[in-house]
């Protein structure tokens, strides 16, 4: 058994460059209004491979090998510019238009329990 780990390791590293691709994992660039706005994605690639050969009298030559790898995709953001400005938008929940979207459902339930409140003084 011949093992080609270059060979296995420059098919790995092809596919790689073909799927993590900002449009592959998040979309293309799109226009919101004035602003024009680029997903960012943060790509981690780990690679492992390991063989062994060797003779034995009783059972004769013995073969082994494996080869593995792995990629982490994540969208981070957006690069966001109008006119001349550029700023960068993070995707994470405690940032950004994100942070603003995860606060609402607490907005909603402090206005209705302030109503209720109000509703009850003026009854009493």
């Amino acid at each position: 058994m011949e093992l080609h780990f270059e060979e296995l390791l420059g098919k790995i590293t092809d596919f790689i460059k073909t799927e993590a691709k900002t449009e592959t994992v998040v979309g293309e660039q799109f226009e919101l209004g004035e602003f024009k706005c680029v997903p960012v994605i943060k790509v981690g690639m780990g690679f492992g491979s390991g063989g062994g050969e060797g003779s034995q009298p009783k059972t004769g030559q013995g073969h082994g090998g494996g080869a593995a790898a792995g990629v982490g995709i994540e969208p981070i953001g957006f690069l966001v510019s109008r006119a001349d400005e550029i700023s960068f938008l993070a995707a994470g929940k405690t940032q950004g238009l994100a942070a603003a979207f995860e606060k609402v459902p607490d907005l909603i339930e402090k206005l209705a329990k302030n109503r209720d409140k109000k509703k009850e003084a003026a009854e009493s």
